[in-house]
């Protein structure tokens, strides 16, 4: 089994956080979703567990949560198959109430776009030509 990646984020609004990460894609897994949390799959060792942020308060033994349209603490990216891809992702985030997170990032062999979910977190969606990289 691959080593896993659980990204967990507090939200204001689980309802609108679920419309956002569904039209990224992401499958909801009801196995490990609640009235206070919904998990979701982005690959097979990734997945985003997004929480109310009474859950998240009590998950984390915090006093409150960061603001992240005050600091940016962490940038999530992901590397996807294409170009196309990644205007795929970015357009449906922001047509599901995501912010764009910064310019298009265009640099030939790489290209990135940026999407800050409707609570500020943000998403780097990265295409990459490996060849390009190659010696």
């Amino acid at each position: 089994m691959p080593n896993m990646i659980f990204v967990n984020l507090p939200t204001a609004d689980l309802d609108v956080a679920k419309t956002f990460y569904g039209a990224l894609g992401f499958t909801l897994n009801e196995q490990f979703s609640d009235e206070q949390t919904a998990s979701f799959v982005i690959s097979d060792a990734i997945v985003a567990m997004v929480m109310t942020e009474k859950r998240f308060i009590e998950f984390t033994k915090q006093a409150g949560t960061a603001d992240p349209a005050g600091a940016r603490e962490v940038i999530n990216a992901l590397g996807v198959e294409t170009r196309d891809e990644v205007d795929r992702i970015a357009d449906a985030g922001l047509a599901a109430g995501g912010s764009p997170g910064g310019e298009t990032q265009d640099h030939g062999f790489m290209y990135g776009r940026s999407v800050d979910d409707p609570d500020g977190h943000r998403w780097e969606f990265v295409w990459m030509d490996m060849s390009a990289m190659e010696g």
